[in-house]
């Protein structure tokens, strides 16, 4: 059975080992729920029964628009997507995860200036991944994941299946 999805139509969804869409933290959420009462204190003088409806659509869709335009990481096949970006896993060298502390020095002091990063406030987790394609400038990878230990295995999993592949 094949889905489509936001990155790719013609993949089918049952290949993908791993997939997380990085929605904002319910913080996030929330805080942008507070537009509701002050669109609606905004249109109060049209007539209140409409300022509510009003403040409440418009919270509403800035609410499903932040979460359909959050970024997915997916393993999938030979491929690790995050965001728009992706590379053949067969490019990719070690995945180390962190959480707490050394999470937030992997994602703030600890990124490594020649790398590339998917990172997202309020998601504590992150997985860092050696690049080790010689003709890309790009070190390594940076990306936000709620389930660092997950999205490690699938990259193994994907890298094995790879290299079976690429023996035969």
């Amino acid at each position: 059975m094949h889905q489509s999805t936001a990155s790719s139509e013609t993949r089918p969804r049952d290949l993908a080992v791993y997939r997380e869409r990085l929605t904002p933290s319910l913080k996030i959420l929330a805080g942008a729920a507070i537009v509701a009462p002050m669109v609606a204190l905004v249109a109060v003088p049209i007539d209140q029964t409409v300022s509510l409806s009003i403040g409440l659509a418009v919270a509403v869709l800035l609410i499903a628009v932040m979460v359909a335009v959050a970024p997915v990481v997916e393993v999938s096949g030979r491929e690790l997507r995050a965001g728009r970006a992706h590379i053949d896993v067969a490019y990719l060298g070690e995945a180390v995860g962190h959480r707490g502390d050394e999470g937030r020095r992997a994602r703030g002091v600890g990124l490594d200036p020649r790398g590339w990063y998917l990172i997202r406030g309020g998601i504590e987790g992150v997985v860092v991944v050696e690049n080790t394609d010689p003709d890309d400038p790009v070190t390594s990878w940076t990306i936000s994941t709620r389930t660092p230990d997950r999205v490690i295995a699938a990259l193994r999993r994907a890298q094995r299946a790879a290299a079976e592949q690429d023996a035969r």
